[in-house]
């Protein structure tokens, strides 16, 4: 016997009706590439993705056509997110930070029909156009002053698209498993894979992250995204904050420190989600200039580990709740995130800044557990470290156009390439990603704690670590160091720095300080990067000071 409960599909159009219904003069703010703030609501985003829609469907886009964007975060890139997939589209957000190579590649793969993009990247289009022969259109995120003259091939006007039509178009309803959505992985190793999203995966996601130990996102809300929607769409906001009517800010292309502050207090936004390296900026503007957050409580930082300094200075220096993230783009992309429960009240605050590192409790929809190289599974007592599987409603089942084979594990868990422990409440604590674990004398060694100890010295900004070949040990820790301007650490003074955090044979051998470290396109530090340059490199047989420009 079934239920007798209405047979109605999640679709991603609900989304934005529902927020133009019942939040419909809530604002979306956003700072425009041509330069002025630009506000509307719900209602007005709402209108104007039923005209996309309509323009789409003129320029002969037809259900399960992938349409691409070259875009950051505003209301433009907003609108295409719903118009695109409410139509039966599917909206694929390309990362503008990859290499031209990889973004030809992406845009053949995925077979995209129609490229939007932002002024920004008129450069990076010129380039990237001719290779692209399969793309009938490339429209400017503009209005007709700001149309780009350049030369780019069969270029149209978005403002002049949708001033074209009428908002008069329903949203059509169809299989909710449809394909949404699609992403592509950043490619460390080998060719990009897209990711594939459903209107349902979508939505059950929004659902869960908009939970109060999760995001905890309502219509008291005032949410930045810091996360570009062009990596793992914006960690799910764009679909989560009109799910419960939350305001909007997008800060465009503005991410250092003065324009991101600035956003944060004129709209009194609340709550905000990035990775570490952008809050490094932020934090240095506003320690510079003595400033203070005055509506801002809690932000999800993640793509990384969170370093403790950090997470210090914001709850100390700035009152801000940091919660830990951690999940994939193969998982939609959020997989845990970092509250306390109720048996947490009583424990001290070294107790409660120690669970706070962790990377958090997996959200409902999210089944996790850990397995040792034989693929038996560990006990969750926050020890046994071994590689994390997942699966769940909004984890990939294979990647697109089946790309490199069957992803999933024979009993059907999706291994994340990440080791770390489970405790008994479900805590996750990410040791390293498998390819970055060390191994010494037989034994593993943590590049992840390593950082995080070297970050927690006052005179470093950033810091990473890999494993380099020894004759004796197979592989010991080196050390890559950015200081802070005008501070005068020495190698010695550095590794000194680790006695009494970490076991003596932790230690790393060496230090080399850089004026910055690589960074993938999504933010993370490339530690292949720093593999390939450095795979030759001898580590001293005497306490040297070392930089990377001798």
């Amino acid at each position: 016997m079934q239920g007798l409960m209405m047979n109605m599909p999640l679709m991603i159009s609900s989304l934005i009706r529902h927020a133009d219904r019942y939040h419909g003069d809530t604002e979306i703010v956003s700072r425009t590439i041509e330069g002025p703030i630009h506000r509307y609501t719900y209602a007005d985003a709402h209108a104007r993705s039923r005209r996309l829609a309509r323009a789409l469907v003129r320029l002969g886009v037809q259900a399960s056509d992938r349409v691409g964007t070259l875009a950051w975060n505003g209301h433009r890139h907003f609108e295409l997110y719903y118009g695109v997939s409410g139509m039966g589209a599917i909206v694929h957000t390309i990362n503008p930070r990859l290499f031209l190579e990889q973004l030809a590649y992406i845009v053949g793969h995925a077979e995209d029909r129609l490229i939007f993009f932002d002024l920004t990247f008129v450069p990076l289009v010129q380039k990237l156009a001719p290779l692209c022969k399969g793309v009938k259109a490339w429209i400017a995120l503009t209005d007709r002053t700001h149309l780009p003259t350049e030369s780019i091939p069969g270029v149209l006007c978005y403002e002049d698209l949708l001033a074209a039509e009428t908002d008069a178009y329903e949203w059509p309803e169809f299989d909710e498993n449809t394909a949404a959505g699609l992403c592509y992985t950043s490619g460390t190793t080998g060719n990009p894979k897209g990711v594939l999203f459903s209107h349902r995966s979508t939505i059950l996601h929004a659902f869960a992250t908009c939970l109060p130990d999760a995001k905890g996102y309502s219509a008291q809300s005032v949410v930045l995204p810091i996360v570009p929607m062009f990596h793992v769409n914006a960690w799910g906001i764009p679909y989560s904050a009109p799910l419960v009517g939350a305001k909007i800010v997008f800060p465009g292309a503005g991410l250092d420190g003065k324009s991101l502050y600035e956003m944060f207090e004129r709209e009194h936004v609340t709550s905000s989600a990035g990775v570490p390296t952008v809050w490094l900026g932020l934090i240095a503007y506003m320690k510079q200039n003595n400033l203070k957050f005055s509506t801002l409580e809690v932000t999800t930082i993640g793509g990384a580990a969170v370093p403790p300094a950090m997470m210090q200075t914001l709850r100390d220096d700035f009152g801000i709740r940091v919660m830990h993230g951690w999940g994939m783009t193969e998982m939609s992309p959020v997989g845990t995130i970092g509250s306390p429960k109720a048996k947490h009240r009583d424990i001290s605050a070294d107790e409660r800044f120690r669970l706070a590192l962790k990377q958090g409790r997996p959200l409902y929809g999210v089944d996790m557990k850990i397995v040792d190289p034989e693929g038996n599974e560990l006990p969750r007592d926050g020890k046994s470290a071994g590689n994390v599987l997942v699966k769940g409603p909004w984890v990939l089942r294979e990647y697109f156009r089946n790309e490199g084979g069957n992803p999933l594990t024979p009993d059907g868990w999706l291994p994340t390439g990440d080791v770390g422990t489970l405790d008994i409440d479900g805590y996750l604590q990410i040791t390293d990603r498998s390819k970055d674990m060390i191994k010494s004398g037989g034994e593993w060694i943590s590049s992840i704690e390593l950082e995080n100890i070297a970050v927690g010295h006052p005179a470093v900004v950033e810091a990473a670590v890999i494993g380099v070949r020894h004759p004796k040990w197979d592989e010991r820790p080196l050390l890559f160091v950015v200081r802070k301007q005008g501070c005068d650490l020495t190698r010695e003074a550095m590794l000194d720095f680790y006695c009494g955090k970490t076991a003596k044979w932790w230690i790393p051998d060496d230090v080399v300080f850089v004026d910055e470290l690589p960074h993938t396109a999504t933010g993370k530090l490339s530690k292949r990067t720093l593999r390939e340059k450095y795979r030759d490199y001898a580590l001293p047989t005497a306490p040297v000071a070392v930089r990377a420009d001798d």
